[in-house]
């Protein structure tokens, strides 16, 4: 049985010991992002980048190493195309963990941290935009 989220919810991940932070559930978009800066490969395959959650204060300009995935072609929302180192993490999301794949990418015109792509809620989840925050019984008001 598929679970019900909400068009916001918190998702951690743990490779990066990130923990709750807000995250805009998108159907729209075909892979999850994460909100970051100074972000370059290295020659041995390794993805360097900076942390940027001014929400978490323990997380904003943490400097983070992790072996890059792949670097792929993304459309943005406002329609360029951009090319985007990513990483594959495992994440908690309600509960449960999953191993996924985030681009990094610079969301600072963006109200959330972290986008959650169709290719991660495919099979697993419904979307309900009307509800936010299910994973963790958080009122909104």
């Amino acid at each position: 049985m598929k679970k019900v989220v909400g068009r916001k919810e918190l998702i951690s991940i743990i490779d990066l010991e990130l923990f709750d932070i807000d995250a805009k559930v998108d159907t729209g978009a075909d892979s999850n992002a994460l909100h970051c800066d100074d972000i370059f490969i290295d020659a041995d395959n390794f993805v360097h980048f900076m942390l940027l959650d001014k929400v978490h204060p323990s997380y904003h300009g943490k400097k983070m190493v992790m072996p890059l995935y792949k670097v792929k072609k993304v459309k943005s929302s406002n329609g360029v195309v951009q090319e985007r180192a990513s990483i594959k993490v495992d994440v908690e999301f309600f509960g449960k963990r999953y191993k996924t794949v985030v681009s990094l990418t610079d969301r600072s015109d963006m109200q959330y941290p972290m986008l959650i792509g169709r290719k991660f809620l495919s099979g697993k989840f419904l979307v309900d935009v009307s509800q936010e925050y299910l994973s963790c019984n958080k009122k909104v008001i």
